[in-house]
């Protein structure tokens, strides 16, 4: 009896091991769920905080916070999220950063968006311009939050800078490439809600869109500055993402920065509470479902999204909206293919070189005219077009070995045949050559309707020496060849 219990026991635990459904026993708290490499310049997935995502069944929208470092991004997140400093996101005040890589808050915020219950993840990014770190990996930490969020608040001190708008570059080529779609038509993902938010106490009169506005504004350059002449042009696609920004300012909660984490509300400035509360309001008020391809992730989806982002991300050494293009134009491109495919593997073998040709012509046309409608990509597709064309000429070389197959096959098995039929007349002896004559000439008839295909020239000539050699008294052949040719 003893035995049969530890039996029991070790295959509970065995199971319990093995499906890994107990690894996790708290979800509320933070997990990593991207880290840097050694070098602090590629990324890497953690599968401890990928767990606490891939368990959610739910449509799931991501707020990320993303700013400079020691700019108050996981105080701030805490107080969206109503949690203490020792129960959230780890907040630090030393030099170094606290935050490495991209955090997740393990229990999503329920919410009912349109009817749809939605899970919201909170993602903590590390600070952009700290110690120790190349400008290639803020820009991949910034692209990967830019492509993962529903809401993308990007949390400033004080004002905006210039590093600040060339640092949304890569937003602006994301929205550029993927947003500006035929509407109607599904989007590879929908593009995150901007939240400008700026910590300021004083705005001097302005309203704190007014400021964004004004930062926003095209710098003068009589000098043709290049750098500048690139900072004007973010400036101006901004602009016309305008509909898809806000703004909203936010001030110091207490002098103390500090001792914030042992501060309660009460302690706390009172506008600083006020506006925390509306911000609350306003971020619940724009988050949306992650819309990609059309449809919303559940936990495993968005999991699979994220290994696909960041692939195409750590792709070279500088992140790429051109990498990311390819991947999401990877899977329009297998079922362009497989049109082509499907089109020319209709057609009844052999067919004469020039309707080959011309079948393989229109079913291309009709490939690329498919991908067209669906590629993602207004300036980087041109890459996935020249690699469909690629793909479709290698597909249509084995067409073109098929042909020439099987019409060697059928021209061999015609040839074949009328020297059979020649091998029994030769037998026949005079007045019967009238009956030869005919035999023949109804082979060669046959011959020319029935062989088709690049074989049928070789095939004919081959058939004009059966009919001029002296085995069939050739004279008489050579006028009848003549006659059919």
């Amino acid at each position: 009896m003893k035995i049969s219990r530890w039996i029991l026991f070790y295959w509970l635990f065995l199971c319990v091991f093995a499906s890994g459904s107990l690894s996790i026993d708290n979800f509320n708290r933070a997990f990593p769920i991207i880290e840097p490499d050694p070098n602090h310049t590629k990324l890497h997935l953690a599968s401890e905080g990928l767990e606490a995502i891939k368990r959610i069944t739910n449509p799931i929208a991501a707020v990320a916070v993303i700013g400079p470092y020691r700019s108050g991004k996981s105080f701030l997140l805490n107080q969206l999220l109503s949690l203490s400093c020792y129960e959230g996101f780890g907040v630090g005040h030393m030099r170094d950063t606290k935050t490495k890589g991209i955090w997740v808050w393990g229990t999503p915020v329920e919410l009912d968006i349109n009817g749809v219950k939605t899970s919201v993840f909170y993602l903590d990014t590390e600070g952009f311009e700290s110690i120790g770190k190349s400008n290639v990996y803020d820009d991949r930490i910034f692209a990967l939050a830019t492509v993962l969020s529903s809401v993308l608040i990007y949390n400033l001190p004080e004002t905006i800078r210039e590093a600040d708008i060339s640092r949304l570059s890569f937003a602006v080529e994301l929205a550029e490439e993927f947003y500006g779609r035929v509407k109607g038509q599904d989007v590879a993902f929908e593009p995150a809600k901007l939240l400008w938010l700026i910590q300021r106490d004083f705005l001097q009169g302005k309203s704190v869109q007014e400021m964004v506005n004004e930062a926003l504004q095209h710098v003068p350059n009589n000098d043709g500055d290049r750098n500048i002449d690139q900072v004007n042009q973010i400036r101006d696609s901004l602009a016309i993402m305008g509909d898809n920004s806000t703004a909203f300012s936010l001030p110091q909660p207490h002098l103390l920065r500090t001792k914030l984490c042992d501060m309660k509300d009460g302690e706390l400035d009172l506008v600083y509470v006020k506006k925390r509360d509306q911000l609350k309001e306003l971020v619940a008020s724009i988050i949306r479902p992650k819309i990609v391809q059309g449809r919303t992730l559940n936990g495993k989806e968005f999991v699979a999204f994220l290994e696909q982002i960041l692939e195409a991300l750590n792709k070279g050494e500088i992140p790429s909206t051109g990498s990311l293009v390819e991947v999401f134009n990877k899977g329009i491109l297998e079922r362009c293919l497989k049109l082509y495919s499907e089109m020319m593997a209709k057609l009844p073998l052999p067919l004469s070189e020039k309707s080959l040709q011309n079948v393989h012509e229109n079913s291309k046309g009709e490939a690329m005219k498919s991908f067209d409608e669906q590629h993602f990509g207004r300036h980087h597709a041109k890459r996935s077009v020249m690699q469909l064309d690629e793909e479709i000429e290698k597909v249509y070389k084995n067409f073109v070995m098929a042909n020439e197959y099987q019409s060697a096959k059928l021209c061999e098995a015609l040839y074949s045949r009328c020297e059979d039929r020649m091998d029994q007349l030769q037998v026949l002896r005079l007045p019967s050559m009238a009956k030869f004559n005919a035999g023949f000439l109804q082979c060669n008839q046959n011959f020319e309707q029935e062989c088709v295909g690049p074989s049928k020239a070789n095939y004919e000539l081959r058939m004009m020496k059966m009919g001029n050699s002296t085995w069939f008294g050739g004279s008489n052949f050579g006028g009848i060849l003549a006659v059919l040719w």
